[in-house]
């Protein structure tokens, strides 16, 4: 039987002309929205078509003898990567983020269509290196950045992985109780939650906590650690402010909820992809044994 042919997965999100004809339905109804808003059509649509002319100019890239195959951002979840696939995440740096949970040891290669508008920590090759990179990446040439994720595993067996944060606290950001137990420390805390971040993390909603309160952790993208920061401790009678930040490398963080209800786990930020966190319930966050595989140019 014939060896199967590397296969190109590209993953993209809808543009905001996508996104905004798909709740206005037509075009018209695009453009009058848009101008009672002060916004012209004309500015999205240019973002649309530069994005598209960069998906199709890297999907020109991929060899003859390749598959393809094309994921929208909704639906990794519901997609069978294989191993021996490449990854190429067409769009911000969040696009990277959200599919490399779904990932094994396959290689992501992050494409800025904006470099104008996006950072690209991430996403940061050129469309036009992509044809070089990707027979590298399968012949184990090109240079890859192993980044450590963030998992939580929840006692009921349930598990989330992140490789930016995962978030621990009250799903409306109020008031969270619970006991928290690092090593031989254990308090009980009333805070705003907790973040458990890695070292792509740290430069996001860790590093803005991390400037508020002077709690600064120095972790690199691909050492094998994590760091938690807590969000506005209280101190009270029953409640203490001792554990605020930390790294974690050999000891997980454990946190038993204290919470009657609204008591939630997410994971990079899709506060509507949680898992409850109600009173009783334990989970305990480390690095995860899987890394993302950024190729770098």
């Amino acid at each position: 039987m014939p060896a199967v042919s590397p296969r190109a997965v590209f993953v993209t999100r809808d543009t905001d002309y996508e996104l905004l004809l798909a709740r206005h339905a037509t075009r018209g109804q695009v453009r009058f929205f848009l101008e009672s808003r002060g916004q012209r059509i004309e500015a999205i649509d240019a973002r649309h078509a530069q994005f598209h002319a960069t998906l199709i100019q890297a999907r020109a890239a991929v060899p003859s003898d390749w598959r393809q195959a094309l994921v929208r951002r909704p639906d990794p979840d519901r997609f069978l990567f294989a191993p021996d696939d490449v990854i190429v995440a067409v769009g911000q740096d969040g696009l990277v983020a959200n599919v490399a949970k779904y990932l094994s040891a396959q290689p992501v290669i992050g494409i800025n269509p904006a470099p104008d508008l996006y950072d690209g920590v991430l996403a940061r090759v050129a469309v036009g290196r992509l044809a070089s990179l990707l027979p590298a990446s399968v012949a184990g040439a090109a240079s890859v950045e192993h980044r450590t994720m963030v998992q939580a595993v929840l006692d009921g067996g349930e598990r989330l992985l992140a490789l930016n944060e995962i978030f621990v606290g009250h799903r409306s950001h109020q008031s969270a109780r619970y006991r928290i137990e690092f090593g031989d420390a254990v308090e009980d805390h009333s805070s705003s939650g907790l973040i458990v971040a890695s070292g792509t993390g740290v430069t996001g909603w860790a590093r803005s906590i991390s400037e508020a309160t002077g709690l600064t952790l120095r972790i690199g993208p691909e050492e094998r650690a994590v760091g938690y920061w807590v969000r506005e401790p209280f101190p009270s009678v029953t409640t203490s402010t001792g554990l605020r930040a930390g790294k974690l490398a050999a000891s997980p963080l454990s946190v038993t909820s204290r919470m009657n209800e609204g008591g939630v786990v997410f994971a990079d930020g899709i506060e509507q992809d949680f898992i409850p966190f109600d009173w009783g319930r334990r989970v305990e966050l480390a690095p995860a044994s899987r890394t993302l595989n950024l190729v770098v140019e």
